[in-house]
């Protein structure tokens, strides 16, 4: 079960990933043959539906050519 405050991290992060990948040029398909992750799983990580590993994050990383680090930047404005 997904908690609320978890939840809308998940969407935060799903919503960071999709401008990141947008930012680059590339389509969810180009991301997923890149990152080699399946595309239902990037749809649903876009949306916030699913929890991503730490190895899919470093997957999405690579496929993105960025550091591993600036996956997590859309949490600097979050207040715990």
């Amino acid at each position: 079960m997904i908690y609320t405050k978890d939840k809308e991290y998940l969407i935060l992060f799903g919503k960071h990933l999709k401008k990141m990948r947008e930012g680059k040029g590339m389509s969810q398909e180009e991301l997923a043959n890149l990152a080699e992750v399946s595309l239902p799983q990037i749809t649903r990580i876009e949306r916030g539906v699913i929890n991503p590993t730490i190895c899919t994050i470093k997957s999405l990383s690579k496929g993105l050519s960025v550091d591993m680090s600036f996956m997590f930047e859309f949490d600097k404005e979050l207040k715990f």
